[in-house]
């Protein structure tokens, strides 16, 4: 029996998709996720009516999760020499996507997640429980889905280097004021705000939205060719001695303390550096 996927989508009408992401408890990242995500956006972007897509989670506490590194070897490999990343592929194409992307986030957005609401075009955030963080640095890893080019442009060096090198989570007040966010919001008004502002951008003209997001990506995006060699430092990065070295210390924890892992990853990803 096939296992049911981790993306759901959702056609309120014909101008707006929902996309949902499961992938309980904890929303990891699989080989599944991406296939299916970037079926979707290919299909989309050949949709003549589509104008708005907007992505949710259906985990509570968790909106995108980081890569399942136990999964690895599940991730979809590259078919040839020069293919772009299957994974750097989806964020490119969301971003220059036809259509306005909107993040609805709640809940902890790391990694690989993090990466991708940064390929969205607005990100609207609940106050009180999304969190963000690039965790791969504290775990001897490198950021391979664009946030070490995305990031910077969002909320300068300084702070993206504090980000990514401090590997510690970032509640939604402290986004929004650095810009990483769109805007941040109470939790109980996020969903409204979020349906209302799709509904209006539905309402306008299709060509006149793509176009302008076309014109602000010109003046705002980094390099093609430097996400992909991100990823290709990142795939480098799960082979040298100092990820090897933590993974034990980190499987050792996660074993210990479950789930509560996922929820305080900062913290442990501490510790899990003290004992390696």
């Amino acid at each position: 029996m096939n296992q049911p996927s981790t993306i759901s989508i959702e056609r309120p009408n014909p101008k707006i998709a929902n996309i949902t992401f499961a992938n309980p408890p904890v929303n990891l990242v699989v080989g599944e996720t991406v296939m299916r995500l970037h079926e979707l956006v290919v299909e989309l972007g050949d949709d003549p009516d589509i104008q708005v897509v907007v992505f949710k989670s259906g985990v509570p506490d968790f909106f995108i999760n980081h890569f399942d590194l136990a999964a690895a070897a599940d991730f979809p490999a590259l078919e040839g020499e020069d293919e772009v990343p299957i994974w750097t592929d989806l964020v490119l194409r969301l971003t220059k996507a036809p259509y306005i992307t909107v993040g609805s986030i709640r809940g902890r957005t790391r990694g690989a997640g993090n990466e991708l609401a940064l390929a969205l075009d607005l990100r609207y955030a609940s106050r009180e429980k999304a969190l963000f963080g690039q965790p791969e640095v504290g775990s001897g890893l490198l950021p391979g889905g664009g946030g070490t080019e995305r990031l910077p442009r969002f909320v300068g060096r300084d702070r993206a280097l504090e980000v990514i090198l401090s590997s510690s989570d970032y509640d939604a007040e402290v986004a929004e004021r650095w810009g990483w966010v769109t805007r941040a919001l109470p939790d109980a008004e996020l969903d409204q705000f979020v349906d209302t502002m799709a509904a209006r951008l539905a309402s306008f003209d299709r060509t006149s939205l793509a176009s302008a997001k076309s014109m602000v990506n010109r003046a705002s995006l980094p390099p093609d060719a430097d996400l992909a060699a991100a990823y290709g430092e990142f795939a480098h990065s799960l082979t040298l001695p100092g990820f090897l070295a933590r993974a034990a210390g980190a499987q050792a924890l996660v074993a210990e303390k479950g789930l509560d892992f996922e929820y305080r990853m900062g913290e442990y990803i501490g510790i899990a550096n003290q004992q390696a």
